[in-house]
């Protein structure tokens, strides 16, 4: 057996980095940026207001207060998207909408909640406005470049986009960025005994549970899924399958097979299409893995049995698809958590992930077994949430620390 370090290793090294192409930005979220991206524009490109309200000179309003208001002129109504600038004089204001233009004269904006209607003048019939605060100078304005400089680099080279950056991008006139795109995955399930729905079971056959998963997994992951189906154990079948798979997709990962002795011709096919490494891994679930290159695509062969196979894909197929996207952050975050009861195992030179149920509790994540430990029984491994992690040795007892891999979302305790 080799550590799980060893095995990564090996994966890593040999997958390589996704040409980067121009991604539209509506597609562009969880890509990492191949370029780095400066402003051309500075934003916001002109002072604008931040509030609904009055645009004044502050002069005008110094004294302004609950008990003794400022009338002002209204002298036009300003809202976002207008091209008018009316010069503000002394004693008048502007009606003002958010991210309208400050006109010019005017230093400040007053919110409306701190103004009224002025009665009409009895002169002229136009009440105007009465200020009831004072405000300083630049109040709620938003300056031009106050955002972004011209130059300034608004996204890095090696960035994830986020939704936030997309808008980033989007201000700064972008339609689309040089990105990794998200590798395109093929899927391939292989033996004699799968069948898929709505095809009866006959006896000796089991539904083909992993292909689903995968492609989920897959889906799930940010990468891009391509079934490429279920095929039999016949050797010209299989290999125009996995020829297929690697000329469409940027990785193929495939399940069964890998098991030393196993009486398939999944590694007689690999073994003749590409260079690949079959190995026995020190961890439980998931001890046989194989991976190659096959035309230059990687290929990775899973276990068979639904949770080994889920299992290799989270810390073996997952963090190489990653790092061919070009992140930096390969692994789920771990975490420590408590034990709330005990999590027993047995030496076996070993590192045993264990499918447990997490929660944050009581200021600690807190985790049990979710179901059976077997790596045929994927209902447990539904019904969990998290992967705890157990080193060789006896187990951890109920109340002590142990690291877990949150799969998903952890809920606190209500």
């Amino acid at each position: 057996m080799i550590p799980l370090e060893e095995a990564r290793a090996h994966v890593l090294e040999r997958v390589g980095l996704l040409d980067p192409v121009e991604v539209a930005l509506e597609e562009a979220v969880g890509c990492v940026t191949a370029e780095a991206v400066t402003a051309e524009d500075p934003i916001p490109s002109f002072d604008n207001t931040a509030m609904d309200g009055y645009a004044v000179r502050t002069a005008d309003v110094a004294g302004a207060d609950e008990s003794s208001p400022v009338r002002l002129e209204v002298v036009a109504t300003l809202a976002a998207g207008t091209g008018d600038r009316p010069e503000i004089g002394p004693g008048q204001a502007a009606r003002i909408m958010t991210g309208a233009p400050v006109p010019p004269g005017a230093d400040a904006v007053v919110m409306v909640e701190l103004t009224e209607a002025a009665p009409a003048d009895p002169e002229d019939g136009d009440g105007g406005v009465l200020v009831k605060a004072a405000v300083p100078e630049g109040n709620h304005i938003r300056r031009v470049a106050e955002d972004v400089q011209v130059g300034d680099e608004v996204v890095a080279a090696g960035t994830v986009l986020t939704p936030a950056l997309v808008g980033v991008l989007s201000s700064v006139g972008r339609e689309g960025v040089r990105a990794r795109r998200a590798p395109r995955v093929g899927v391939l399930s292989t033996g004699d005994e799968l069948v898929t729905a709505p095809t009866p079971l006959a006896f000796g056959q089991i539904r083909d549970s992993n292909r689903p998963m995968l492609l989920a997994a897959v889906a799930d992951s940010g990468f891009v899924p391509v079934d490429l189906g279920t095929v039999p154990d016949d050797e010209t079948a299989l290999t125009a399958a996995v020829r297929d798979g690697a000329a469409r997709c940027d990785a193929l990962v495939t399940s069964g097979g890998v098991s030393v002795g196993d009486f398939d011709l999944m590694k007689q096919v690999l073994d003749g299409l590409g260079a690949m490494r079959w190995m026995q891994i020190a961890i439980r679930p998931a001890k046989p893995f194989a991976f190659g290159l096959v035309e230059g695509t990687p290929v990775f062969g899973l276990p068979g049995n639904p949770v080994s196979s889920l299992v290799s894909f989270e810390l073996l197929a997952r963090p190489a698809l990653r790092s061919m996207m070009g992140h930096r952050l390969l692994d789920r975050t771990r975490v420590t958590a408590v034990a709330d009861v005990d999590l027993r195992r047995r030496p076996d030179g070993k590192t045993h992930y264990l499918r447990v149920a997490a929660e944050y509790r009581d200021g600690a994540y807190r985790v049990s077994p979710a179901g059976g430990q077997g790596s045929h029984q994927l209902t447990a491994m539904a019904h969990s949430n998290a992967l705890a992690v157990l080193p060789d040795g006896d187990g951890v007892p109920a109340g002590g620390d142990l690291t877990i891999i949150p799969l998903g979302e952890v809920p606190a305790a209500g």
